[in-house]
């Protein structure tokens, strides 16, 4: 007779959660001599599978590790300064640790039921405390899936309340400017079409609005990492009655000032670089923030404190009308617009480095950018953008070929425009010896050398940020933001939080499960390595090899299952 073995961790036996003796016994009350009898008497022949999908034999635990860690290995981390709304960042390990990796935090379902999940509820606040205060606006919300959608939701919500009917539209025209994220443009036409919207894409600059436009769209700084003061065009576009929003770098506005000074009535933006990887694009939390006025429209989730029966502060979800378990078809948010986790993280970074941390990050790498703005100059390179942040627009000319493939054999990724211009974004993971590198590469490429960057030199050199745009006002004043500095105390601060929430570490959650609420830790363990995290989504096709092949394969097995010729993963 054949025997057969079970692994000890096959992944079916661990995860699933019914034994052959739960089977045994349910078939048994049920009726039937097998799965397959069962399936027999409930599903018609006619509708069943004939014969099995193409789909490759299953892993135990253990071999998907050394699977998906082969798949890992074709990816290429290279330092990418290509920015476009995504950096390297330095995720503290005191919070990957304790909330990345923390299934007490990652298993925890929507906070739905405020009583038993008052730590994440206070995490989320903490965040909403965060954007609002580096906005200059009054209020934001717990998070949105990302800043491409964040700008099309502010793009829906302007046009609601500017045109009473979806039908007979008054203001048909939402304004772009030209230098907004490429991605962000893509989900903007995606989302205008079904509402006729117009988009108009054009240079801030030189727009002209009238009474037929509803809203607009900036980006601070801009796409290339130029910062300009849009004052005037907010006044005018006020003086029309059209609405504003600004897609902000969250960092930039430690220094910069913030869009609710310069008159916007919503600031957009992704959090990603507040201690996130960047994963190949996501997930990554973005921030919504508006003035008052539009409370009751403003789309995803907002945190609130009220107080218990016993009279102490508790926090819930607020102002929930607006969501679709409540309203469904007139809701104005989709019920998973959050990242909660991600928002969580992003939340938690503020928290560990507070107000002046965040400044000084933010100084550091204003100030590397200038380093480099000044040397390649003396190399005699031309760099485009008159203010900046922390990207630089380099005219390379025809040094452009050459600057790439020193960089690529240097395992450095840099943005380049069909033109020959190059974008240098650069990051807090960026150290003096990755100036250097950088520095290095445009010197060979002009077919001259660079001596040991004289950094300085530069230590009293103006900041490239326009005087009228320098921030003034004060931010993470909370004693929230200045307190906890040293690992111990931020570690205990977190785990008082979680201790406060039901996630799969205590109970089964009576809500459902969406998203990574039953991920396995075999599933989890691969999103924290660099060849997974550290990888930037326009990094050239030959660098993500192992990502590319990933979701052919995922697309594949879709197909097999469902039966249809192509899949689209979002």
């Amino acid at each position: 007779m054949k025997e057969t073995y079970r692994f000890a961790d096959d992944f079916v036996n661990r995860h699933i959660g019914l034994t052959d003796s739960d089977i045994a016994a349910m078939l048994k009350d049920i009726g039937s001599n097998s799965i397959d009898a069962l399936m027999a008497e409930t599903l018609p022949a006619s509708i069943r599978m004939q014969g099995n999908p193409d789909l490759p034999e299953r892993m135990t635990e253990y071999r998907y590790r050394y699977h998906i860690k082969a798949l890992a290995h074709r990816n290429k981390v290279y330092r990418s300064y290509i920015g476009i709304g995504y950096h390297h960042t330095v995720t503290p390990a005191v919070i990957q640790r304790n909330i990345f990796e923390n299934p007490g935090w990652y298993t925890q379902y929507t906070p739905y039921q405020a009583e038993i999940a008052q730590g994440r509820l206070e995490a989320l606040l903490n965040f909403q405390t965060m954007v609002s205060d580096l906005t200059g606006l009054e209020i934001a919300n717990a998070s949105l899936l990302d800043e491409a959608t964040a700008a099309a939701e502010a793009m829906i919500m302007f046009f609601s309340k500017a045109n009473k009917s979806h039908t007979k539209l008054d203001r048909p025209k939402f304004f772009v400017a030209h230098n907004c994220l490429p991605q962000t443009i893509d989900v903007l036409h995606t989302r205008a079409a079904p509402f006729n919207i117009e988009l108009v894409i054009a240079d801030p600059n030189n727009a002209s609005l009238d009474g037929s436009y509803f809203g607009a769209l900036l980006q601070y700084p801009a796409e290339d990492g130029r910062v300009e003061d849009y004052r005037g065009f907010i006044s005018r576009a006020k003086a029309d009655g059209v609405y504003v929003a600004m897609a902000a770098d969250i960092l930039s506005l430690a220094l910069l000032t913030p869009p609710g000074e310069l008159g916007a009535d919503v600031a957009v933006g992704n959090t990603q670089r507040l201690g996130v990887p960047m994963g190949f694009g996501g997930p990554h939390a973005a921030f919504f923030a508006t003035r008052d006025e539009f409370k009751r429209v403003i789309p995803g989730r907002i945190i609130g404190v009220s107080i218990d029966a016993e009279g102490k502060p508790a926090f819930r979800m607020a102002l929930q009308t607006r969501e679709q378990h409540i309203r469904r078809e007139k809701a104005t948010s989709n019920i998973c617009t959050a990242q909660a986790l991600l928002a969580i993280m992003a939340g938690m970074y503020a928290v560990y480095h507070g107000g002046e941390g965040i400044r000084n990050i933010a100084s550091r790498v204003h100030f590397l950018a200038q380093v480099l703005d000044g040397e390649l100059k003396s190399l005699g390179y031309s760099q485009l953008n008159p203010h900046y942040f922390d990207t630089l627009r380099v005219a390379a000319n025809e040094h452009t070929g050459a600057v790439r493939a020193l960089a690529e054999a240097k395992e450095i990724n840099f943005r380049y425009f069909p033109n020959g211009d190059i974008c240098i974004a650069l990051d807090e993971t960026v150290a003096s010896e990755d100036l250097t590198d950088i520095i290095h590469v445009f010197a060979e490429a002009a077919g001259g050398t660079s001596a040991e960057v004289p950094f300085a030199k530069y230590y009293e050199v103006q900041p490239a940020i326009p005087g009228t745009l320098t921030r003034s006002s004060g931010y993470l004043t909370h004693p929230i933001f200045n307190t906890y500095r040293s690992e111990t105390e931020m570690m205990r601060y977190i785990k008082r939080l979680e201790n406060r929430d039901l996630s799969l570490t205590h109970a089964m959650i009576p809500l459902g499960s969406c998203t990574m609420k039953l991920n396995a830790a075999s599933e989890l363990l691969p999103i924290s390595w660099p060849e997974f995290g550290a990888i930037h989504p326009f990094a050239p096709a030959n660098q993500v090899e192992g990502y590319a092949e990933i979701i052919r394969d995922l697309e594949h097995y879709l197909c097999e299952i469902t039966g249809f010729t192509a899949c689209s993963l979002q």
